[in-house]
C-alpha cells in the first residue's frame, strides 16, 4: 500500500523501516526558535531539499531534549545558544505538514544567542535571519510559516502550546 501511495518501489519503502523494530512510537523532532533584537527568526537552509527551516532534527538518545536543541543550532547554524524555555509541543498530524510514514511530535524551544561560530554539520548549507513577513520557501515537512508566526507570539506571551 505504501509503494502505491508514495509512487515508489518496495525496496525504498523497506529501507524506511530497516532500523525500526518493536512497538511503533512517535519520533521526536527537536527544533529551536532563535529571534534577534529586530524580531527576525534564525533559519537554516536544508541541503536535502534546499529550503529553509528552524535548526533542529531528531532527538538523540542519551542527550536531553534541551541539549539536543542546543547541539542542533550549533551544528546547523554555527551559533551557540542558551535555552530559555519550551515554546511548543505539536503533533504534526494536527498541522498542515506533508504526510509522513512516521508519527512525529515536534518540540520547539526558545533559544538566545551566546556566540557566533562556523557551521560544522553537513545537513545545512546557509544560515540567515529573516523578517516574519519575508520568509523564503520553507521545508514544509519541518516547519510551516504559520508555526513560525505562532512561535513568535508564544515567545512574547510567555505561553506554551501543546497540541
Amino acid at each position: 500500500m505504501l509503494t502505491d501511495l508514495a509512487s515508489t518501489d518496495s525496496a525504498t519503502v523497506a529501507e524506511l523501516f530497516l532500523f525500526e523494530s518493536g512497538y511503533a512510537n512517535p519520533k521526536l523532532d527537536v527544533r529551536c526558535a532563535v529571534f534577534n533584537d529586530a524580531g527576525q527568526v534564525l533559519l537554516v537552509r536544508e541541503t536535502i531539499d534546499g529550503n529553509w527551516s528552524l535548526p533542529g532534527g531528531w532527538a538523540d538518545v542519551g542527550v536531553s531534549l534541551a541539549e539536543n536543541a542546543v547541539k542542533e543550532v550549533r551544528e546547523e547554524s554555527g551559533y551557540t545558544v542558551d535555552i530559555v524555555r519550551l515554546l511548543a509541543v505539536w503533533d504534526l498530524n494536527k498541522h498542515g505538514h506533508p504526510p509522513s510514514v512516521f508519527h512525529i511530535w515536534k518540540l520547539v524551544f526558545l533559544g538566545t544567542i551566546v556566540s557566533a561560530g562556523e557551521m560544522i554539520g553537513a545537513e545545512t548549507s546557509d544560515v540567515a535571519f529573516f523578517d516574519l513577513d519575508a520568509l523564503l520557501t520553507l521545508s514544509r515537512g519541518r516547519i510551516l510559516p504559520e508555526q513560525i508566526r505562532r512561535l513568535d507570539a508564544l515567545r512574547r506571551s510567555g505561553e506554551i502550546e501543546f497540541d
